[in-house]
């Protein structure tokens, strides 16, 4: 997680891997962390970023933890997610500098050809915002912005969110049945 809004996608990530049993290594940024406290503070924990109903099979590494796990090509993850991604974050990450977690996990990851799925957070976008999105698109991620489909009837944020949340895990190549399949 980085600091950029919708911290709520994040959130439903998280909930819905652990329900499903699987292990979730999660950094947050200091400014992602500041962000759920202005957005979500009533999911903010100090401990464990968000309060979940299960912390189980979840493992919260720093920001400046380059010792983590997925910081090793040699470490076996199905993938990861940038959710939400800040500009800066894709930008370093589009470039190869790796001075956090987050920028090391990322680069780990496009080396290693495992999914990269970046959920950018800004609008409007710059040139440069897009030359590094496409950048990072040629290098193999997944560019995913939180663009709900409103075909679907949306009765509320939550079915909003679980939407792009479903896209996020079809990248992962991970089921679900988090909303309503196209039926043509």
């Amino acid at each position: 997680m980085t600091g950029a809004s919708g911290v709520i996608h994040a959130q439903r990530l998280v909930e819905v891997l652990l329900e499903q049993g699987r292990e979730v290594h999660l950094v947050a940024s200091a400014a992602a962390l500041r962000v759920i406290r202005e957005e979500a503070p009533e999911i903010a924990d100090s401990q464990t970023v968000f309060k979940l109903k299960t912390t189980e099979g979840l493992r919260v590494f720093p920001e400046k933890d380059l010792g983590a796990p997925f910081c090793s090509g040699s470490f076996r993850f199905q993938g990861m997610v940038i959710v939400p991604a800040t500009m800066g974050t894709i930008g370093a990450v589009a470039a190869g500098v790796t001075t956090n977690a987050i920028h090391r996990g990322a680069d780990v990851t496009l080396k290693e050809r495992r999914p990269l799925v970046v959920v950018p957070r800004e609008t409007p976008l710059s040139a440069i915002h897009l030359e590094n999105l496409l950048r990072l698109s040629r290098s193999g991620a997944v560019i995913l912005p939180a663009c709900p489909a409103y075909y679907q009837r949306p009765a509320s944020i939550g079915d909003l969110v679980d939407f792009t949340v479903s896209r996020i895990l079809d990248h992962l190549g991970i089921p679900n049945s988090l909303h309503a399949r196209w039926g043509g």
